[in-house]
C-alpha cells in the first residue's frame, strides 16, 4: 500500500482529522481510490448478477424482483459502507490506524483492561478478514476473465486456466515489491469508475422505471413476501459492499476525508449508476441476465474492458494481499502469532512489506477456490460469511468505544449501533445459509487461524509461568555477585528478556560456563505499545541498577517492524554510550519439548510447539547484526 504522509490528531469525540496540503489531499485521495475501493469496485462483476439469479426460483426474473435487488443494493450501499464504514467508523482511529484490531486496541483502552470478550472479538474478526483475502483475488479475477466468453465462446474452456495464470504471476510479484506499479492504481481505477458509471448511464434509459429502487419499501417488501428466496437473496445482495471493512483498515495510509472525499465524490456515485444500469438493462432484455454487467458494453468494447476488468482485479487483489500482510504484521506485534520473517520491499516506504509464509498459504488457498469451483458464480456461495463475521464484530466494538471512549451516554450509544449491528446479523444470517455451498471454506479457514491464534497466545503463557518458576529474581543475582564478583571483562553485553525483574537465562548461563562479566549489561525488552507507532521520544527508557547493570525498555507501535541497533542508537541522546563493535547480544534459544502434564491438550501442545519451531529468528526479526549474537539454548518441558 502507498504511505501517506499527514498529520494526524484526535479528539475526545474520535475525530481523526488529517491535515494534509491541498496538493496532497488530491494525491491521497487518488491514492485511496486505487487501494481502499478496489475490492468494493469490482463487485459490479458478479453481484447484481447473483442476487437477481438467486431470486428468481423459477429462472424468470421479473420486474419485482429487479427493483427489490436494486433496492436492496442502494440501501446496503449507503446504511453499512457510507454511514456505518465512511461516515462512524472512519473517525474511530487509533493514532491514525484502523482496522480491527486497532478497533479492539480502543475498545480495550475504552473499558480500561483487556476485556476476554473484547480480546476474543477482535481476534475472531481479524482471522475472518483474513478468510476473505483468499476469496477476493479469487472471484475477482475470474469474473473479470469471464467477459471472454461473451467475446467468443472459443475462449469457455480457457477461463479458469487464464486466471491461474494471473494470479500466479500476482502473487510471484509480491517479493519484488509493488512500489514501482503502485502509482499507477488510483488512474487506473479512477478510469474504471467513470467506465462503469458510462457504461450504466447509457442504459438507465433502457427503463428508466428502474430509478423507484430508491425507495427502500421495494428492497422490505421483497424480503418479506419471499421468506427463504429473500434471505438467500439478501446474501447474495451483500457481495455489493464487500471490500467495506478493507476501507477502514487502510485508514492510516490515506486518512479520513481524502478516504470520503473519493467515496462520495466517485465510488458511490459510480457503482450506484451502473447497477441501474444493469438493473435497466435487465428489465429490457432478460436474457442479458447471463452476464449483465458485460452486457452493458457494445460488442466492439467487450475485449477493452475485459482487460480493463482484469486490472482493477487484479489491483483490488494487490490490496487485499497487502492488507492481509499488514494485519499479520500488527498480529505478531501484538503477540497473537510467532514470528515470521517480514521483508521490506521498498526503501522509501515502510508499509511495502513481503511476508513469504503468509503469501504461499494465501496462493496455495486461492488456487485450490479456483480449482473448486472454476467459475465465479460457483465462488459467490462461498463469498460473504467471513466478511460478514467481521463486520458483525466491527458494529460490536464500535459500541464500546462510542459508549466508552467517546463517551456518549448509553442509551445514545445503543441508539447509534445496535441498528447497525442489526443489519449486520440479518446479513450474517443470510451468509450463514450458504454454508454448504462453500461458504464453509472460508469460515474453515478463519476458525483454524482463531484455532492457531489462541493456542499461541495459551502455550506462550504456559511457557512463561513455567519458565518463572525457575528463574532467579534480578535482585537475588545482584546480592549474589556482590558477595561473589567474577571477573570482569571489557565491552558491552546486552541480554534479551521479556521479563526484567528476572535474571535473563542467557545471562545466567554466561556466568556459569564462562564465569565472566562484561564491564556494562543491559537488561533489554522490546515492548509493544496499542498504538501503531511510538515517536522516538518515547522509544527508550533506561534505568540504571548498579555499577554494571542498566535496564533498557524499547517500546514499538504493533505497526512497526522493531529494530534493536536503531533503537539503542536513539539511547546516545540519553547519555548511553553505545557502540554496536563493542556490543554482543546475547540471546537465549528454547528447545520445547511436550511435557507429560502440560495444561493443554496433546494434540494442542504438538501445535504450540510446532508454531514455535516455524517462528523466524530473533536475531533476524529484531534486526540484530548476526557477528554481534551469542545464543545460548536451553530445553523446556511445555
Amino acid at each position: 500500500m502507498a504511505e501517506g504522509s499527514r498529520t494526524t490528531t484526535t479528539d475526545a469525540n474520535g475525530d481523526a482529522d488529517a491535515a494534509p496540503a491541498p496538493a496532497s489531499f488530491f494525491a491521497l485521495a487518488l491514492g485511496s481510490v486505487g487501494v481502499v475501493y478496489g475490492d468494493i469496485g469490482t463487485s459490479p462483476l458478479y453481484a447484481f448478477r447473483e442476487a437477481a439469479i438467486a431470486a428468481a426460483t423459477d429462472n424468470v426474473v421479473t420486474r419485482d424482483i429487479v427493483l427489490g435487488v436494486l433496492s436492496l443494493i442502494v440501501w446496503a450501499l449507503i446504511v453499512i459502507v457510507a454511514l456505518k464504514y465512511v461516515l462512524l467508523l472512519l473517525r474511530a482511529d487509533n493514532n491514525g490506524e484502523g482496522g480491527t484490531l486497532s478497533l479492539t486496541a480502543l475498545a480495550s483502552r475504552a473499558l480500561g483492561r483487556r476485556a476476554v470478550f473484547i480480546y476474543f472479538a477482535g481476534i475472531v474478526g481479524a482471522a475472518m478478514f483474513l478468510g476473505d483475502s483468499m476469496i477476493t483475488p479469487a472471484i475477482s479475477v475470474l469474473s473479470a476473465v469471464e467477459g471472454l466468453k461473451l467475446a467468443s465462446p472459443v475462449f469457455d474452456s480457457y477461463v479458469a486456466p487464464l486466471a491461474v495464470v494471473i494470479l500466479i504471476l500476482l502473487f510471484a510479484v509480491q517479493s519484488r515489491g509493488t512500489a514501482k506499479v503502485a502509482a499507477l492504481f488510483g488512474p487506473i481505477m479512477v478510469v474504471w469508475f467513470i467506465a462503469i458509471a458510462v457504461a450504466g448511464a447509457l442504459h438507465i434509459r433502457d427503463d428508466v422505471g428502474v430509478l423507484h429502487a430508491i425507495n427502500p419499501y421495494y428492497g422490505v417488501k421483497f424480503v418479506f413476501n419471499h421468506g427463504t428466496v429473500g434471505l438467500i437473496t439478501l446474501g447474495a445482495v451483500f457481495l455489493v459492499v464487500t471490500g467495506g471493512e478493507a476501507l477502514y483498515a487502510d485508514l492510516g495510509h490515506f486518512g479520513r476525508k481524502p478516504i470520503q472525499f473519493a467515496w462520495f465524490g466517485l465510488v458511490m456515485p459510480a457503482l450506484l449508476i451502473n447497477y441501474f444500469g444493469q438493473g435497466a438493462k435487465v428489465l429490457a432484455d432478460p436474457m442479458a441476465i447471463e452476464n449483465p454487467f458485460y452486457r452493458l458494453v457494445p460488442d466492439d468494447f467487450i475485449v477493452p474492458m475485459v482487460v480493463l476488468a482484469t486490472a482493477a482485479t487484479v489491483i483490488a487483489s494487490q490490496a487485499v494481499i497487502t492488507g492481509a500482510y499488514s494485519l499479520v504484521q500488527q498480529a505478531i506485534q501484538l503477540g497473537l502469532l510467532p514470528r515470521l520473517a517480514i521483508l521490506h520491499t521498498s526503501a522509501s516506504h515502510a508499509g511495502q512489506i513481503y511476508i513469504p509464509r503468509v503469501t504461499w498459504a494465501l496462493l496455495v488457498g486461492v488456487l485450490l477456490l479456483v480449482g473448486m469451483f472454476h467459475t465465479s458464480s460457483s465462488l459467490a456461495s462461498a463469498y460473504g460469511i467471513a466478511v460478514a463475521t467481521t463486520m458483525v464484530v466491527d458494529g460490536f466494538l464500535a459500541f464500546f468505544v462510542v459508549w466508552k471512549l467517546w463517551r456518549w451516554k448509553l442509551w445514545q450509544a445503543l441508539l447509534l449501533m445496535v441498528p447497525f449491528i442489526v443489519v449486520d446479523v440479518f446479513f450474517f444470517s443470510a451468509n450463514a445459509s450458504k454454508l454448504l455451498e462453500g461458504a464453509w471454506l472460508p469460515l474453515l479457514f478463519g476458525i483454524t487461524m482463531v484455532l492457531l491464534i489462541m493456542t499461541w497466545r495459551r502455550g506462550t503463557g504456559l511457557l512463561f509461568d513455567k519458565t518463572r518458576r525457575t528463574e532467579v529474581p534480578i535482585d537475588t543475582l545482584f546480592r549474589n555477585l556482590e558477595k561473589k564478583p567474577p571477573h570482569i571483562v571489557p565491552g558491552t553485553a546486552v541480554f534479551l528478556t521479556s521479563d526484567p525483574d528476572f535474571a535473563p537465562t542467557a545471562l545466567l548461563h554466561n556466568l556459569k560456563h564462562n564465569k565472566v562479566l562484561h564491564e556494562s549489561n543491559v537488561i533489554l525488552t522490546v515492548n509493544t505499545a496499542d498504538t501503531p507507532r511510538v515517536p522516538e521520544n518515547e522509544r527508550v527508557k533506561i534505568t540504571p541498577m548498579s555499577e554494571h547493570f542498566s535496564k533498557v525498555a524499547l517500546k514499538f507501535g504493533y505497526m512497526e517492524q522493531p529494530n534493536v541497533p536503531k533503537a539503542l542508537a536513539i539511547a546516545r541522546k540519553h547519555g548511553w554510550q553505545f557502540d554496536i563493535m563493542a556490543t554482543s547480544f546475547f540471546l537465549s534459544r528454547r528447545s520445547l519439548r511436550p511435557a507429560a502434564h502440560s495444561g493443554m491438550p496433546l494434540w494442542q501442545d504438538h501445535l504450540f510447539i510446532a508454531l514455535a519451531r516455524s517462528a523466524s529468528d530473533a536475531t533476524d526479526f529484531f534486526q540484530i547484526p548476526t557477528g554481534r549474537v551469542v545464543e545460548v539454548g536451553t530445553q523446556v518441558t511445555v
